[in-house]
């Protein structure tokens, strides 16, 4: 299978940029808070389906412009023109943003996303549907769906999001669609960090795990999402496998012979 490359990718719909191997996609109409359209829905779908087979990107970063991460779907671009769809229509646009939850997961790049201020809709179900999550003290993460009428099961929320802070606290969210302050979605176990400046703790912790063993951190991205269908017993196997592929790498080398020398070992990602 051929590898692509998307270090120089050019995004219609948001700004893109690549830097030793870590990519910051940054969601870019700040004037109405960053809200997705039916255009950047899809693009960003098929970003990270092409991310699986991209040779040179192992980190993604996703941020928003202008102090808010993203205001979920545009009102009057994609709410307004819903209500007017039959459900044919209505069931190809709810799958295909369920395929982007579904194409963040299945690629091998570990997802970070730096949150601050507004984080509501699609805007949270992206960063719920990321790895790792850092954000700023005035982060308001809202899965708002039922304040507009509809159910809370959108994009895998009630799948993933009690995975992350628990069956009560997800139900208090989805039930009554109120906001999460960053102080409760670090206490709550959805951010993984909280401080003034969550895009640069985002690249920094990018930048970690792209110096690291980057096909290892692969297998691991995959093994936390399968896990999730596995017995215990399913589970333990697949490991055994998994780190028996990762045992015939060149960076199991490079650790083992690092560490002979009592070096660092740096890591290649083969």
């Amino acid at each position: 299978m051929q590898t692509t490359s998307l270090a120089s990718y050019e995004a219609q719909h948001f700004q893109w940029e690549c830097d030793n191997r870590v990519a910051t996609i940054t969601l870019n109409r700040p004037e109405r808070k960053n809200p997705l359209t039916f255009d950047s829905y899809a693009e960003l779908r098929d970003l990270f389906r092409d991310l699986v087979y991209a040779s040179d990107v192992d980190v993604v970063v996703i941020t928003g412009a202008g102090g808010n991460f993203c205001s979920g779907g545009d009102v009057h671009e994609i709410i307004g023109p819903l209500t007017k769809m039959n459900m044919k229509e209505l069931m190809a646009f709810t799958r295909m943003t369920g395929d982007l939850v579904k194409a963040m997961r299945a690629c091998r790049q570990p997802v970070i996303s730096a949150v601050e201020g507004i984080c509501a809709g699609a805007g949270a179900i992206i960063a719920m549907a990321s790895d790792l999550r850092y954000a700023s003290e005035n982060a308001k993460v809202a899965f708002l769906f039922n304040r507009v009428g509809l159910a809370g099961c959108d994009m895998g929320a009630c799948s993933m999001l009690p995975r992350i802070i628990g069956q009560g606290r997800a139900s208090e969210l989805l039930y009554f669609g109120r906001s999460m302050s960053g102080d409760e979605g670090e206490r709550w176990g959805f951010f993984n960090g909280l401080s003034a400046t969550p895009l640069a703790d985002a690249k920094t912790a990018a930048k970690r795990i792209a110096d690291g063993p980057t096909f290892a951190n692969g297998i691991t991205k995959t093994q936390l999402h399968q896990q999730w269908n596995m017995s215990v017993d399913q589970a333990i196997e697949c490991e055994a496998q998994a780190q028996a592929i990762c045992m015939q790498t060149e960076d199991f080398r490079r650790a083992y012979n690092a560490f002979v020398e009592k070096e660092q070992p740096v890591f290649e990602g083969d």
